[in-house]
């Protein structure tokens, strides 16, 4: 677990970090880095497989949603969504992609957030079935971005419903 912060400038931060740490105390069987923000930034870009969950405030969160959207070409864009690259599922599912792209003509960050879970789900319980249906979702999410439909943020005319309604086509 991360705590991401800028507690050697802002006593608000280094009360998050306190609070941070008052928590990471009660389980100490979760490792707990510090780092500051902009070094975990850096390290992001550097390694994003290294970290797994990371704690911050709003700021934080959205500056950095955007910097790894850099990483994969664009917001909740193709393969994987942004939530792959700040929190992997390996700990817990998110649905940290709802924040950008759907509602904007682009649902995909959504949809393959849901397979994520999914994935999730089925490697925590040993389950076949959700992962046989994450494949199924990313493979038509495949399928309609390979038969050209080109969504409003990237310059197309497909909105949000036009790709939910293609990928449920697709499936």
């Amino acid at each position: 677990m991360t705590c991401v912060d800028k507690a050697n400038v802002f006593k608000a931060f280094a009360f998050f970090r306190e609070m941070f740490d008052e928590a990471a105390q009660r389980h100490p069987e979760v490792k707990a880095d510090r780092p500051l923000c902009r070094r975990l930034f850096a390290l992001l870009v550097k390694r994003p497989w290294d970290f797994d969950v990371m704690v911050m405030e709003n700021m934080f969160g959205d500056i950095l949603s955007d910097m790894t959207a850099g990483l994969i070409g664009g917001m909740a864009w193709r393969r994987r969504p942004i939530s792959a690259i700040v929190m992997r599922c390996s700990s817990l599912p998110t649905a940290r992609a709802r924040h950008h792209g759907a509602g904007q003509g682009q649902p995909t960050g959504m949809i393959l957030s849901a397979a994520m879970m999914l994935d999730w789900l089925a490697d925590k319980h040993g389950l076949e079935a959700p992962a046989e249906a994450a494949e199924s979702i990313e493979r038509a999410v495949d399928r309609v971005y390979a038969d050209g439909i080109k969504p409003m943020e990237f310059g197309g005319r497909s909105g949000t419903a036009d790709i939910a309604r293609a990928v449920l086509e697709a499936l």
